[in-house]
């Protein structure tokens, strides 16, 4: 089915941390969360409304010194109104066909821009979203639905030459959503770990926990991403006070490391992975991890092999996963999987993740995602990752930030009641995620669209004009 892309709406709210947050080289206290609501229309005339939500987020996208942290989010605002800009003027088109037909101006246009790619593919990813979240409002299908049944319109072509129309097809049409999906609680680099790491002046004793000790007591989760730094000392320590925790804590864990693109070349990364090895007090946590993502700075990460560590321990792409053939790459590589996040476009997750599929055992996607917060930009994401398989998700935003603390009590009271299995309000606190157990029920997000089922308070919210002429 085609669409066209008639208005996009922007906007902006703020966000504040209960929690500091580190990684790579940043520390994040609070934010701002980009929202659209687009109006699309279809051949019989009619009109629809979807939105979508992310994060606009500083030195994850982009890493280099020579921007600040506000000059990143303005790189991440002019990606969207260079997206905006390319769908628009395109036309009618299925909505996979709006993305892959202006793909190439829009990463043209970006690098002209100074935008790498990842940040290039942020505008389109939001805009994608809210499309098939209006296609599926206006033919009542679900996300799970429109993905099955190819509504969207994937197919290959010579951006993915390596994928066959056929064996898409078939991937597309056995996928079936999940009923839920377990947490993968992020550990950050300055994280409180036990009781001895938060002063009494330090507690905000709002009923959530504040220290990894208390994560692991409240949720009882099964799986934790440890960040690390690229100082192996440092990371070794940091490691070993983890691994105290949980292995004192769980009868049963399982961890991923993620390097954040901290280590220069592959030679540290396996130096850090040898000692981790070598530590009797790592020895469970060695035991229990899954695979390493993104070690390596993204600048050098697809210029060599890394069969030195994947001999080791299986090794993902994460930031590196700029491009739709970036994937391929590193597979020629020695990497065995890549990570699907929403603001790097649900599309190429879901062509990744076919390729996945094609490769056979010891290749895989893993489900990534830090700042996915409660509300639209969460849902959209847990319907995407539980549609193609995985059991397990990075999900950490309802710990760092208050639940939906930065949504109007409006918004806050129409999303309770759409996801009751998801979302609670009690003690006049703000609507807050329910993960009993460290495990996620899906069941409310199989509503027409793009697994919104409730409005947003747009009111509430600070509209935005574009700020680029491409």
């Amino acid at each position: 089915m085609k669409v066209k892309l008639e208005e996009v709406e922007r906007y902006e709210r703020p966000m504040k941390n209960r929690l500091a947050f580190r990684f790579g080289v940043i520390t994040v206290t609070g934010g701002i969360q980009a929202v659209i609501r687009v109006r699309i229309s279809l051949p019989d005339g009619r009109t629809s409304q979807g939105v979508a939500a992310e994060a606009l987020a500083a030195k994850w996208f982009e890493k280099s010194p020579e921007f600040t942290d506000e000059q990143n989010l303005d790189q991440l605002r002019q990606s969207l109104d260079l997206a905006i800009v390319h769908y628009k003027a395109h036309g009618a088109d299925t909505p996979f066909g709006l993305f892959t037909a202006t793909y190439r101006e829009q990463q043209k246009k970006g690098a002209a821009l100074k935008l790498n790619p990842l940040v290039a593919a942020y505008g389109p990813a939001l805009l994608d979203r809210a499309i098939l979240d209006a296609l599926g409002k206006a033919t009542g299908n679900s996300f799970a639905q429109m993905i099955a049944s190819n509504l969207p319109g994937i197919v290959t072509s010579d951006l993915t030459p390596d994928i066959e129309q056929l064996a898409l097809q078939r991937f597309l049409a056995a996928l079936r959503p999940a009923p839920t999906i377990d947490i993968r609680h992020t550990v950050g680099l300055v994280d409180p770990l036990t009781a001895g790491d938060r002063t009494p002046m330090e507690r905000i004793n709002d009923g959530l926990p504040e220290t990894l000790e208390e994560v692991v007591s409240y949720y009882r989760g099964r799986y934790y991403k440890l960040k690390v730094a690229g100082d192996i000392a440092a990371d070794l320590d940091r490691l070993t006070r983890i691994a105290f925790v949980l292995d004192h804590r769980l009868p049963e864990y399982k961890t991923t490391l993620d390097g954040n693109e901290q280590y220069d070349d592959v030679e540290g990364i396996v130096e850090l992975w040898r000692k981790v090895c070598e530590t009797p007090a790592l020895a469970r946590l060695a035991q229990s991890t899954l695979f390493i993502e993104q070690p390596i700075k993204r600048s050098v990460a697809l210029s060599r092999s890394i069969e030195p560590l994947a001999r080791l321990r299986p090794v993902i792409i994460d930031e590196s996963d700029g491009e739709l053939s970036s994937f391929p790459t590193a597979l020629r590589l020695g990497y065995a999987g890549v990570s699907s996040k929403n603001c790097k476009g649900f599309y190429k997750s879901i062509l990744n993740a076919s390729r996945v599929a094609g490769l056979g055992p010891g290749h895989f996607m893993s489900a990534e995602d830090l700042t996915t917060l409660p509300g639209v930009s969460l849902q959209q994401d847990l319907a995407l990752v539980s549609l193609l398989g995985m059991t397990h998700v990075e999900r950490n935003a309802h710990h760092f930030v208050d639940g939906m603390s930065f949504a109007s009590e409006a918004e806050q009271k129409a999303f309770v009641s759409a996801h009751r299995a998801l979302y609670e309000r009690k003690d006049g606190h703000p609507a807050r995620l329910k993960a009993p157990g460290g495990r996620l029920v899906l069941s409310s997000l199989n509503v027409p669209g793009f697994a919104v089922g409730a409005e947003m308070d747009f009111r509430s919210m600070t509209p935005r004009t574009s700020g680029v002429a491409p």
